[in-house]
């Protein structure tokens, strides 16, 4: 598999996983769980979860490489990192399949334990629910190889038709986009049209109905390879850089302190590392947490 994301060798990822706070951060642990000072040797007690001894996770299956079935089971990263988790809390992973606008809902309506679905972190979101951070990201725009359309950036969007997957965190960066650039010079606006699944979002480009589709990088270039030539990244850099993470039931901290220690232990063991090199992806910074979380003006 082609590897979109990785911008840092190997060695160098290894090294700064030795030690997960480096990463994470003390303050965005203090931000998303109550874990401020705890190490992997802490206690390592079932955190409680809506069916005893399993851990039930949300993940939207229509997602490669993060998430889809492969021979009717459950894969891809998110597949593998939550079966991970799982394991180091000593719990079944059951795995729901979800569409991606109903995770959080789900979530806090308690019918699941976590969100784990490239659920990318917002400011937005964290006011709703509590995060572990555990990748970073961000999106590109992909266009058919025999359009005329090859828009490298939001900016040059004005006037067309993008297609997205609904809830997508990029949607209202476009709509601002849209507002304080296009139509601010006079320009037509960004027609952004919202599909429940991305297969959805890529069949409205297909058939021409929109013009370009916005896409995790990742998933962007999954797609591209099992096209074979029907389509190409048009944006030469990743856009709008972003984290991914666990989303916990804020009524739930003792499960985001648990999930803390287990990412931890999975680090400190180098199965996390391994995962990331297995997928060409890489863990956030301190500095990518906080970007992800800075309020966007207005």
């Amino acid at each position: 598999m082609k590897k979109p994301h990785q911008r840092t060798p190997l060695r160098a990822l290894k090294h700064a996983l030795t030690n997960p706070l480096t990463w994470l951060g003390c303050s965005a642990i203090l931000a998303f769980s109550p874990l401020a000072s705890a190490s992997a040797s802490a206690s390592t007690a079932t955190p409680p979860t809506v069916q005893s001894g399993v851990l039930t996770i949300a993940s939207d299956l229509t997602y490669p490489p993060y998430a889809y079935f492969q021979d009717k089971v459950p894969s891809g990263f998110d597949a593998d990192f939550s079966r991970l988790m799982a394991k180091h809390l000593s719990l079944d992973a059951n795995i729901v399949d979800t569409r991606f606008a109903d995770l959080v809902v789900g979530l806090r309506a308690n019918r699941v334990d976590v969100v784990a679905s490239a659920l990318y972190m917002t400011p937005e979101r964290a006011k709703l629910i509590s995060y572990v951070p555990y990748l970073k990201t961000g999106s590109s725009l992909i266009a058919l190889s025999k359009s005329t359309q090859r828009p490298q950036n939001p900016e040059m969007l004005c006037g067309l038709k993008v297609s997205t997957i609904k809830a997508a965190s990029w949607t209202p960066k476009l709509e601002r986009v849209s507002q304080s650039y296009c139509q601010a010079q006079g320009k037509p606006a960004i027609t952004v049209l919202e599909f429940p699944t991305s297969p959805e979002a890529l069949m409205a480009l297909r058939s021409s109905a929109a013009d370009v589709m916005m896409e995790d990088s990742a998933v962007a270039h999954q797609l591209v390879q099992t096209m074979k030539g029907e389509l190409e990244v048009t944006s030469p850099e990743l856009l709008y850089t972003i984290v991914i993470a666990l989303g916990v039931n804020q009524r739930n901290p003792e499960l985001s302190e648990a999930l803390t220690q287990a990412l931890q232990r999975a680090t400190e063991s180098g199965e996390y590392a391994q995962l990331l090199e297995q997928y060409g992806l890489a863990a956030p910074t301190q500095a990518d947490i906080e970007s992800s979380l800075a309020t966007q003006p207005q």
